[in-house]
């Protein structure tokens, strides 16, 4: 796994709030690791863009303006729901002999036989959650979908990884080829060929008339 040096500012001042920071043009975070202290710091927008806009897990050694390194990993990143700019970052400390619990994302390559064929690729996972030491730590998780037919699936159990405990379910679907949809048509009914409207039968009362009695003389 790569590694990436970020350059960042201690928060002497925690008098100034989050808001006014991005106003003026920084992005505010905390680094953060069991038995250490927390720092509260910014960064550049500028200065976060490898690290935030890929799809590749890294490494960050966080520089501080005070001298001082922290090896982490992006744990949390929050972004402005109407520009989507980021708006808060967190990184995580790591440690050489203490296993991280970390999401690294799936990579698919290749084209599928199957959507060849006429069937639809359908992702279910785009992450793995596993456990490792920070050494292990793979960038991301390539599947070669190449020789996938309609109906083939690639699930977590099919995955080799050395050194890394997988901890999503072994069941779990990550990628599969779902066969086409078809839609049958329906012909149109000709008119002459519709049966006719069943005739009401109606039943006819019969009525007797009566008869007035005759009169005798």
């Amino acid at each position: 796994m790569s590694e990436i040096t970020l350059q960042a500012t201690i928060r002497t001042d925690k008098s100034q709030n989050a808001k006014s920071l991005r106003k003026s043009g920084f992005v505010p975070g905390i680094y953060y690791s069991h038995g250490d202290k927390n720092i509260s710091f910014t960064v550049t927008p500028f200065a976060l863009r490898p690290i935030v806009y890929t799809s590749d897990t890294h490494i960050v050694e966080l520089k501080f303006d005070n001298g001082e390194s922290k090896r982490s990993v992006l744990r949390e990143i929050q972004f402005h729901p109407v520009s989507d700019k980021v708006t808060h970052v967190d990184f995580q400390g790591i440690k050489d002999d203490q296993k991280l619990n970390i999401s690294i994302p799936i990579i698919l390559n290749g084209n599928a036989q199957g959507v060849k064929d006429g069937g639809m690729l359908q992702q279910n996972m785009h992450a793995l959650h596993i456990s490792c030491l920070p050494k292990h730590i793979p960038e991301h998780i390539e599947l070669d979908i190449t020789n996938l037919k309609i109906s083939d699936s690639i699930h977590v159990s099919d995955l080799k990884l050395e050194n890394i405990t997988i901890l999503d379910s072994l069941s779990n679907n990550i990628v599969s080829v779902v066969p086409p949809t078809v839609i049958k048509e329906v012909a149109p009914v000709d008119p002459a060929a519709a049966p006719a409207e069943p005739e009401l039968i109606t039943k006819v009362k019969k009525v007797e008339e009566e008869v007035a009695p005759e009169k005798k003389a």
